[in-house]
């Protein structure tokens, strides 16, 4: 067997071209604001892919690019000004932040409903009790994906490799949404592979190069490797052993062009709905 590859990139460009022409019969363009703060490498290139994703669906970004001597409070007073702003229909600040600024405060700041990111309390709980609105973007990107193979998901063992609170805590809440049977895996899990061997559905967000070998899938799994690494020789690099795991699985995502371009997409899919809020 050798599995079939989850192009998150096709798939994200379809998406994108719906919001396109949504967009486009709307009365005004949705107002995105992205700020940044301090000059993080990674996090300006995530914020360069999010404006020009928004450039591209039509919508209006507003960019605030922030010195990295920007305080808690000038932000918030920032955060403040964005929520009264009846043109603002989204607000995404980009994490991580510089280490004098703490980020659940920064994220409690935003109101609910311009909460693109989908990280404020209020809308991780609606995704708890089983009533989303703006889910957070990279398991929304995900369960996409994993809706493009067709398989269906009820009943079906699924296990998260991660408990973050932005990708592994809600993937498993959208998983048990989808009628999963969900198993979350942290640093103190034991038998890891067995865990692993065991699942019809394998989702890895650690941020650690080949943590999972390609031998521990069970043939017949979905692969969704989240994770993203620079290795010593510049490449980009997943969590899982991508070649022997595409020997056993059924469906795999690559890395990059996987789950990335879908964080995106679903970012925008999330503006529009909250421009739709907004109203």
């Amino acid at each position: 067997m050798t599995a079939q590859l989850l192009d998150g990139k096709a798939l994200a460009a379809q998406l994108r071209a719906t919001i396109k022409q949504r967009t486009a019969i709307l009365g005004r363009a949705p107002g995105l604001a992205v700020v940044l703060v301090g000059h993080d490498p990674a996090s300006q290139v995530y914020v360069r892919n999010k404006r020009r994703a928004c450039d591209e669906v039509g919508f209006r970004s507003l960019d605030y690019d922030l010195p990295l001597t920007t305080t808690q409070h000038e932000l918030l007073a920032l955060i403040q000004r964005l929520n009264a702003d009846d043109s603002v229909d989204g607000i995404l600040v980009q994490l991580p932040l510089p280490v004098h600024i703490h980020a659940q405060t920064i994220i409690e700041a935003i109101h609910p409903n311009k909460d693109v990111d989908g990280f404020h309390p209020y809308n991780m709980g609606r995704l708890a009790t089983r009533l989303p609105v703006l889910r957070p973007c990279t398991p929304y990107g995900v369960m996409c994906l994993l809706a493009h193979t067709g398989v269906a998901l009820s009943g079906k063992n699924a296990v998260v490799i991660g408990a973050s609170n932005h990708v592994g805590r809600p993937m498993a809440l959208e998983l048990l949404l989808a009628s999963c049977t969900v198993t979350v895996c942290h640093s103190e899990t034991r038998d890891l592979r067995g865990h692993v061997n065991r699942s019809d559905i394998v989702i890895v967000a650690v941020g650690k190069p080949g943590i999972i070998p390609g031998n521990w899938i069970k043939p017949g799994t979905i692969v969704i490797d989240i994770g993203i690494n620079r290795l010593a020789d510049g490449k980009l690099s997943g969590d899982v052993e991508f070649s022997r795991a595409r020997e056993l699985a059924s469906w795999i995502t690559p890395v990059p062009g996987g789950v990335g371009p879908m964080t995106v997409a679903t970012l925008l899919q999330n503006t529009l709905l909250a421009y739709d809020l907004q109203r």
